[in-house]
């Protein structure tokens, strides 16, 4: 029995997993000035283009549908072509897995940054994190898998339950928990503590939210406790640098209508054509007159 959902799950899993063809970020990653700008401890957002990446940002109402945890080189770990592994990531289907920053250049990618944060705190936060590489993903747990097949949509007040529906770990591994509980091992806040809601509703889905530890890309993005790092900023912008495009004016034969500013419409006046005027205060007052 354990091998035949072990099996079906693997198929759930490596369904998810299928990229959309298709896909073209508007804005993708600069990959010289991300490679620079990364430090430990940096938690770089995805917005993914896999079936579940899709799921997961409607459920979530947000760009970002995966969290990568920036830890530097780990040892033992790198590409065919000698790139080290810097990121520490979790895979439905998968677990726990190192990845180059490579993988991310062709994405819109977006950088939090933990503030204040010590060096002892970002080393323990990354040491936390590579701990747990190799924890794998139960797929004979196939409830945690099957949630993502439901057909969409649902009421927004379902949208976050649609996530945390499972049990245990592995529900947990899919989201973004593990770079939370890596953050929680420093006391690291990531969402805010909420003392007022707008209604009972929005409060109870807050308390469930922290009380399962479940979090999502998009909260380390609207977190008051992370800065947004963008690295066409950061390391220098000058606007006056760029190069446009030069683009000529159509002519009325193009765009058949008149030009609406025809020539010498914006040229100064003849000077004979304007009045003199006396300046007000060589002027009596009417008051001193009388």
């Amino acid at each position: 029995m354990g091998i035949m959902l072990d099996t079906v799950g693997k198929v759930i899993a490596k369904y998810l997993q299928k990229e959309v063809p298709g896909y073209e970020p508007f804005t993708p990653s600069d990959p010289e000035r991300l490679r620079d700008l990364m430090e430990p401890g940096d938690v770089l957002l995805v917005e993914g283009n896999s079936r579940i990446s899709g799921i997961i940002k409607y459920l979530t109402q947000s760009t970002w549908s995966h969290a990568a945890l920036y830890v530097g080189p780990v040892a033992g770990a790198t590409e065919p072509d000698g790139e080290p592994h810097v990121l520490v990531e979790a895979y439905i289907g998968e677990g726990v897995t190192t990845a180059p920053l490579s993988r991310y250049f062709s994405y819109h990618t977006r950088v939090c940054r933990p503030v204040g944060l010590s060096y002892e705190d970002r080393t323990t936060v990354c040491r936390y994190a590579i701990n747990r590489v190799g924890f794998g993903y139960d797929t004979k747990n196939i409830i945690d898998l099957m949630r993502y097949l439901i057909p969409l949509p649902l009421p927004q007040r379902w949208r976050r339950r649609m996530i945390s529906l499972g049990s245990g770990d592995p529900t947990k591994i899919i989201c973004s928990a593990l770079i939370a509980q890596a953050f929680g091992a420093v006391r690291y806040p990531i969402l805010p503590k909420i003392t007022q809601a707008a209604s009972r509703q929005a409060k109870e889905e807050i308390l469930h939210i922290r009380d399962s530890s479940l979090y999502m890309p998009r909260d380390f993005d609207i977190s008051p406790y992370f800065e947004i790092v963008k690295p066409t900023i950061v390391r220098g912008f000058d606007y006056t640098a760029l190069h446009w495009a030069d683009t000529t004016k159509p002519s009325p034969e193009v765009t058949g209508e008149p030009d609406p500013f025809p020539e010498g419409i914006f040229e100064a006046p003849d000077a004979t054509l304007v009045p003199s005027i006396e300046p007000l205060t060589n002027q009596t007052p009417a008051r001193e007159a009388a």
